[in-house]
């Protein structure tokens, strides 16, 4: 039950599924395939499909790794959200979109785990969205290097402490793509 008044829809949020951001991510194939079913249960659904790009100087607007994956089409009536911070609504349209559409409820899938999804995730919960996380539609790309955990890590730790987060009012969940509902409340 979200706290946002007069909002029963839910949403499918795809975060950041382009060239440049996720492609040599952990299950890359995977998870992009699991995005494109989820993709097509929300729009079978009647779910609005929110599809959030992000630009920055690595991943510059325009250029070929700012360009969604190929595997995943939006359709000219769903809304492409610019962002160019990790919080897909930081100085972005992404809460007026979701107001227009009557939308409390998001089902977040996308990349990178450790830092969109996270901001994302944590930034709906905070201005009062309930917020699934879709468990097996996220990835991240291997930064070990840099002292992260391994991306199976970062999967597996984002999807269990995500579960139990709790506020007045809101509700934070973690299913798999098969339990993905569009019409529940």
């Amino acid at each position: 039950m979200t706290t946002l008044p007069n909002r029963p829809r839910t949403a499918l949020v795809v975060i950041d599924v382009q060239e440049g951001v996720i492609g040599d991510a952990y299950r890359r194939d995977e998870v992009v395939s699991t995005i494109a079913g989820l993709v097509e249960k929300a729009r079978d659904e009647g779910a609005p499909v929110i599809w959030v790009q992000h630009s920055d100087e690595d991943v510059v607007l325009g250029s070929p790794g700012w360009a969604y994956v190929s595997e995943l089409q939006r359709r000219e009536s769903e809304p492409l959200v610019p962002k160019s911070y990790g919080d897909a609504f930081e100085d972005t349209v992404l809460e007026q979109v979701l107001a227009e559409a009557g939308v409390g409820r998001l089902v977040v899938s996308g990349a990178e785990t450790d830092a969109c999804i996270r901001s994302t995730i944590h930034g709906a919960f905070t201005r009062g969205y309930d917020v699934t996380l879709v468990g097996d539609a996220h990835t991240s790309v291997d930064k070990t290097s840099w002292g992260a955990p391994s991306p199976e890590q970062v999967t597996a730790h984002t999807n269990l402490y995500w579960q139990y987060q709790d506020a007045p009012g809101r509700t934070a969940s973690v299913v798999d793509s098969q339990d993905v509902t569009f019409n529940a409340g």
